[in-house]
């Protein structure tokens, strides 16, 4: 009889032990996700600050910024920093600037080994103001963009019409 209770005992404990284990590894994976949520939010709030920092240095603004030592970031969301979308509004020797969503200006950085399409032919020069480009690439720590490819989309590619002035090809 003293064996059955034996027996019972080491199993109920081997249950609880099973648990404990399975609650232990459910915090670990728990505090795994939130230790990555906290780096993505990180990176992107340090690219916001640096963007908002160097905005003056970018833009060819007063030395000390626009708006002197307050260095806050507005109410809202983040700026994206891997990428952007938007019109080329000034051309520079080692990039350009384009105007994007809300009218946000954004430095963009090219070098030798930036990939620039324009539909599907790969091109080396042919940007100029004016042109939408949708830009993929990493923040540096001036607050621009190092484009890694940029996408040229030309005045006459059918996807830019409305949807009203695209041609309809079942007439």
């Amino acid at each position: 009889m003293n064996e059955e209770k034996t027996i019972k005992k080491f199993f109920q404990n081997r249950d609880i032990l099973k648990w404990v284990i399975v609650g232990l590894a459910g915090f670990v994976v728990f505090l795994l996700v939130f230790g990555a949520g906290v780096k993505v939010g990180t990176l992107k709030a340090r690219y916001s600050y640096r963007w908002a920092d160097n905005y003056h240095k970018n833009f060819a603004g007063p030395r000390g910024g626009f708006l002197g030592d307050w260095q806050r970031i507005p109410a809202g969301d983040f700026i994206s920093g891997h990428g952007a979308f938007g019109e080329i509004i000034e051309m520079k020797d080692d990039g350009f600037v384009i105007k994007g969503r809300e009218n946000v200006e954004k430095v963009i950085v090219t070098d030798e080994n930036t990939t620039i399409t324009k539909g599907r032919e790969t091109i080396k020069d042919g940007m100029k103001v004016g042109d939408n480009v949708v830009i993929i690439g990493s923040p540096n720590e001036e607050g621009q963009i190092e484009a890694k490819l940029i996408r040229v989309f030309s005045e006459n590619d059918p996807k830019r019409l409305p949807l009203r002035s695209r041609p309809i090809p079942f007439f």
